[in-house]
């Protein structure tokens, strides 16, 4: 069966670093200590991204049904006790910051991609992206880089819609733009705890792991419908 819509998680099954993740690029670091003129030492700043991106994991691993605003992000977990000379300016510029922050210079399209976006929408099947992070923004320059931009007829990324997986407000907001009902939609994630349990609570249809190097273990938070390496075995699920 043809699925009515089939939406995607972004890290992990459209796209995915080719290297490690580095909580404080040092690019980043150099923008707020010139940001800050200098108020806290590169160290110093250093070690409250490397500090406040392990406070963050931990707090997305339990089940929050609202996403943080990125200006809490910063205020909880990376500037506070920050001095007012640095935090002053970094508050002003929290928008810019997230979306250096999100963003990964290494971020490829993971493979087969490009083919089973273009499978699906060969076979009249509308697309979206549903995906946790702190800048929607820097997912969907990404894609329109990468050139598949144009294959999504919307795209919710929990930091615009105020809620994150597993609530199943992030599916039902994605269904509702293309105009179909859950149970006729396919849902791709590499989380079983996030992507697996959220498709399972918006009642969609078949639910579907593509397991990546941040994917969790089998266990409490339910088994998939179908586990696929790719976008190619992706693709070859419309036969």
């Amino acid at each position: 069966m043809i699925p009515a819509a089939l939406l995607l998680d972004f890290g992990g099954v459209l796209a995915d670093g080719t290297g490690p993740f580095r909580a404080a690029p040092p690019e980043l670091v150099l923008r707020i200590y010139n940001l800050t003129k200098g108020a806290l030492q590169p160290g110093q700043i250093q070690r409250a991204l490397v500090d406040g991106a392990a406070a963050y994991a931990r707090w997305r691993d339990e089940d929050h049904p609202d996403e943080l605003p990125q200006a809490e992000v910063w205020e909880r977990f990376v500037i506070a006790g920050w001095p007012p000379a640095a935090a002053v300016p970094v508050r002003g510029a929290v928008t810019r910051l997230s979306y250096d922050w999100a963003r990964r210079d290494d971020w490829k399209l993971r493979p087969g991609i490009p083919e089973a976006l273009a499978a699906y929408s060969a076979a009249g099947v509308p697309m979206a992206v549903v995906s946790n992070t702190l800048s929607g923004a820097a997912h969907r320059d990404f894609l329109a880089e990468a050139g598949v931009g144009h294959y999504f007829a919307a795209q919710v990324y929990s930091d615009e819609a105020g809620v994150r997986k597993p609530n199943p407000q992030m599916i039902w907001r994605a269904t509702d733009a293309l105009g179909v009902a859950p149970a006729d939609c396919w849902f791709v994630g590499d989380s079983r705890q996030r992507d697996v349990v959220c498709a399972r609570r918006a009642d969609i249809a078949r639910a579907i792991l593509m397991p990546s190097g941040r994917s969790d273990s089998p266990g409490e938070h339910g088994e998939p419908d179908v586990v696929v390496e790719d976008g190619h075995a992706l693709a070859a699920l419309l036969s």
